[in-house]
């Protein structure tokens, strides 16, 4: 590939990954009276955050099994609400000590 080829590739990139942040900015000026858009933009992120981490959680390990150990901890702990570094310290111990079983 040539250089300008790979600066235009880059440029039209830049404009579209801008242009998806700033045109809600530009055009949503008002605030959100609707509740059901409102609570969806809410949770959007959080939505997002979990379909990106939940499928490394079982491809973190060789092992599934280990994984699914590591996971079922650490809602566990959580759902009991221990602190987050407790949840995470857990769920690894207890993923190390299947892996090292298994």
């Amino acid at each position: 590939m040539t250089n300008s080829r790979f600066f235009i590739y880059l440029l039209v990139m830049a404009a579209v990954t801008y242009l998806i942040r700033a045109l809600p900015l530009v055009l949503i000026r008002h605030k959100i009276e609707n509740r059901f858009i409102a609570s969806f933009l809410y949770y959007v992120p959080y939505a997002v955050l979990g379909c990106m981490t939940f499928p490394a959680i079982f491809y973190s390990t060789n092992d599934l099994y280990s994984a699914a150990v590591g996971t079922f901890t650490s809602f566990l702990f959580a759902y009991q609400k221990k602190s987050l570094l407790f949840v995470a310290v857990s769920a690894v111990l207890a993923a190390l000590i299947v892996k090292v079983i298994l």
